[in-house]
């Protein structure tokens, strides 16, 4: 059973939620927060697989709650998944950074809800694929000089080349057919990256590889 809390400062999106999500038999609404200071008081009672949460809510925006939820070494198996309003959103960005596993639009489907939320919980990183390369562009092209970062000294070439296309918004299969790889090995690859760089999922890999100059905005074409 995958747990979720729900975090949004409107009653009503948090009852469309719970509504969705209830109505599975692999999910159950443990908790919700109006707040984030509520977000990160139930994710640390109640250790949910996943928190959806709103980008704006009052005492406590979510990405403050999003960073002590994640910065704290007891919550390590909770998940953060960001809601918002627009699909470029200043402040996703920083969520991204603050250790969120992704992001969602808030008019999302049905659908994709649940999957972001399957995804999420199993430890995978999920960035809606709509907006993943418009958004990571915007933002990290901001980042006028990238710090170099010694952690990618580590790395052999070709999990350089992995990174660069997981910084790209490339899934594994995707990666498999760019690299005339298999699936597995793709995979194995993007695992042992993160290894070695000691980012928490895929989403911090998408982060640092922008950061980090690996690769700029221009470079997705």
């Amino acid at each position: 059973m995958i747990r979720v809390v729900l975090a949004d400062d409107q009653t009503l999106v948090r009852a469309g939620f719970r509504s969705i999500l209830d109505d599975e038999d692999d999910m159950e609404v443990v908790g919700e927060a109006a707040n984030g200071v509520e977000a990160v008081r139930l994710a640390r009672e109640l250790r949910p697989d996943v928190v959806l949460m709103d980008i704006r809510m009052p005492e406590k925006d979510g990405l403050e709650a999003t960073g002590e939820i994640v910065g704290d070494q007891r919550l390590e198996g909770v998940r953060v998944v960001i809601l918002t309003t627009f699909d470029v959103d200043d402040h996703v960005y920083g969520a991204l950074r603050a250790g969120a596993s992704g992001f969602l639009v808030k008019d999302t489907e049905p659908m994709e809800l649940l999957h972001a939320v399957r995804v999420a919980a199993r430890g995978d990183a999920l960035i809606a694929p709509t907006v993943t390369r418009r958004l990571i562009a915007e933002f990290a092209g901001r980042v006028k000089r990238p710090e170099p970062d010694t952690r990618l000294n580590s790395l052999t070439q070709r999990e350089r080349e992995v990174m660069g296309l997981v910084g790209a918004g490339l899934t594994n299969d995707e990666i498999a057919q760019r690299l005339v790889l298999s699936p597995a090995t793709a995979k194995t690859h993007v695992s042992r990256v993160m290894t070695k760089l000691g980012v928490r999922d895929r989403a911090q890999l998408v982060v640092l590889a922008y950061e980090s100059g690996m690769i700029t905005p221009g470079w997705l074409g």
